[in-house]
């Protein structure tokens, strides 16, 4: 069976003409609905577009599955809405917390198909660092928000009340400035290799890090520049100048707005886990609604 998010990408770049102006419609970076599209062609077991300098066509088999989707896609259209009557989706609102690479990278598609599968239902979007979205969930400033936790990492109970499921899980990479030595390699980089590195560091005062940052002191990483607020876009910015090197989770690095050389690292024991957090005791349909579009979307990705 075809997962329909793929089917909706497919047909979207059908009617759009190219994989860039299917993304702007769908909310998707680019890389992302690339691989949605690739995923598809692995499930049809057939090429479904030809790329060219000008953007994208279907072949005739994707043509074939598109004119397919596009019912199926109406159909299950239809049937959201009837079944958000029946379920008091047709009103209300939904208060969505998240912090800023999240937001940024993985909010927006969850977000679209929310919206396009419930109208009426009012959305709202927060801004929230961790741990500060779990205060939000417990204090019911919102009804979910998307927060992070580092392996390692110091144990740091759920408040009463408050559940978390697991969404994504990345590993953190090595970036450096283009052209640097270190991420010249192809194999992973053994992290005592960083011994003696100056080190673009978010310690002490961002707890999410701190077991990381103790993990890379203990390879040898010597602190150059202390980053003491989260914001992953100035480290890779100060590395890509030349300030230093840093480790950040793989969705940062490839995605970064300045130039940055990347490698993995060996073990590939640093990670970080995207979680949604909710309140259990008040659950309410848009909640889980979009709960589940977070899973549908990418809870293969969950390890």
């Amino acid at each position: 069976m075809y997962d329909p998010t793929r089917l909706a990408a497919l047909v979207a770049v059908s009617e759009a003409g190219s994989i860039t102006r299917a993304a702007e419609r769908l909310g998707y970076t680019v890389p992302a609905l690339s691989q949605q599209l690739a995923k598809l062609e692995r499930e049809a077991g057939t090429s479904l577009l030809v790329r060219h300098h000008r953007g994208a066509r279907l072949t005739g088999a994707g043509e074939l599955l598109a004119a397919r989707a596009r019912r199926v896609l109406d159909e299950m259209e239809r049937a959201r809405h009837e079944l958000a009557q029946l379920a008091g989706l047709s009103g209300g609102r939904l208060r969505v917390g998240t912090f800023t690479t999240a937001g940024i990278h993985l909010l927006p598609p969850v977000l679209t198909a929310f919206r396009r599968a419930h109208p009426d239902v009012e959305l709202t979007v927060a801004g929230y660092e961790p741990p500060f979205g779990v205060a939000a969930v417990a204090a019911g400033e919102v009804d979910l928000s998307l927060t992070h936790a580092y392996e390692p990492a110091d144990t740091v109970p759920l408040p009463a009340a408050v559940s978390a499921e697991r969404i994504l899980v990345e590993e953190l990479v090595l970036v450096t400035q283009p052209g640097h030595a270190l991420a010249s390699g192809t194999a992973r980089l053994p992290l005592r290799a960083l011994a003696g590195q100056p080190l673009i560091s978010m310690a002490p005062t961002h707890p999410p890090r701190q077991a990381v940052e103790r993990a890379l002191a203990r390879a040898g990483a010597t602190p150059s520049v202390l980053v003491e607020t989260p914001g992953y876009a100035l480290v890779c910015a100060l590395v890509s100048a030349g300030l230093g090197i840093a480790v950040v989770p793989e969705m940062v690095a490839r995605t970064a707005a300045t130039p940055v050389g990347m490698r993995l690292l060996e073990p590939g024991d640093l990670r970080r886990t995207i979680s949604v957090v909710h309140r259990t005791d008040e659950s309410t349909a848009a909640a889980d609604s979009f709960r589940a579009l977070l899973r549908g979307t990418y809870g293969r990705s969950a390890g």
